[in-house]
């Protein structure tokens, strides 16, 4: 009883340090200036108010939403595109140097994403591509070493006679591929979708770097901008990152088992 009880003070104390910062997220989107200055971080503004976020959505901001919704659509096509045609080659078509180059590509997953930086944004400035949606989403868009590690994880796991049924009924590699794999391939897609929209919707650096107009700035980036070098609208940045939150929020609630289904798959399997 000592031990259990224990335990579980130190899943509510981690529970409360994790769940702290969305709580003043919450309780300072919805105060006013005066009391955010007259109030404590952790104690609610009486009565609540809902001028930060009137405030916030009366703007550019909108478009902004909208902009991290067109970029998180199209990463999310193309890696569940791209990323299953990679996998798929790498599980099942045999070719020479198969397992060298897709452990080698999976080795990148190594190298921080802050080290690669500098030379992409090189790239898209030699390409004229800075400032523009295909500077932004050209990095990303064709796979990633986790998505293709995960999808190639899930196909090693079918059963190759399905295959070679197929191929005696004279089937080549897409008509396998997308008539038969993909269909039992449901579970890690979802995975794979669900994993790559919170990571797109939350993206932050590489826009910062690539994009600078109003036409191609996304949320995260709209909302870091709000602070600026005399002062800092506390109350209208956390209404910004209070909608922000929102819509994860929702993904993370419905589809949690899908993430947990990752580690599953990428970890036993």
């Amino acid at each position: 009883m000592t031990k259990r009880l224990l335990l579980h003070v130190v899943l509510a104390v981690g529970a409360f340090v994790s769940l702290f910062p969305y709580l003043l997220v919450v309780l300072t989107a919805f105060k006013s200036q005066g009391q955010l200055n007259t109030t404590a971080p952790w104690v609610p503004g009486l009565p609540p108010t809902t001028a930060n976020l009137t405030r916030f959505l009366s703007g550019d901001f909108p478009r902004y939403i909208l902009n991290t919704l067109v970029m998180t659509a199209v990463l999310t096509a193309g890696q569940l595109v791209f990323t299953t045609f990679a996998a798929y080659a790498f599980a099942r078509l045999r070719f020479r140097g198969r397992e060298v180059l897709f452990w080698l590509y999976v080795a990148t997953m190594m190298v921080p994403s802050a080290v690669t930086m500098i030379p992409l944004f090189l790239i898209m400035r030699e390409l004229d591509l800075v400032n523009t949606w295909y500077g932004l989403l050209a990095p990303y868009v064709l796979g990633t070493p986790y998505g293709i590690f995960l999808m190639r994880q899930f196909l090693r796991t079918l059963p190759s006679g399905l295959e070679e049924a197929a191929r005696i009924d004279g089937a080549g590699p897409l008509t396998i591929l997308v008539r038969i794999l993909l269909p039992l391939c449901r579970p890690a897609l979802g995975t794979l979708a669900i994993i790559t929209v919170i990571s797109s919707w939350n993206s932050f650096l590489w826009p910062l770097i690539v994009t600078s107009g109003e036409g191609t700035r996304v949320i995260t980036v709209a909302i870091a901008t709000l602070k600026g070098g005399i002062g800092t609208d506390y109350n209208l940045m956390m209404a910004g990152g209070l909608i922000a939150l929102l819509p994860m929020l929702v993904v993370f609630v419905f589809c949690q088992k899908y993430i947990v289904r990752s580690v599953a798959l990428t970890g036993l399997k």
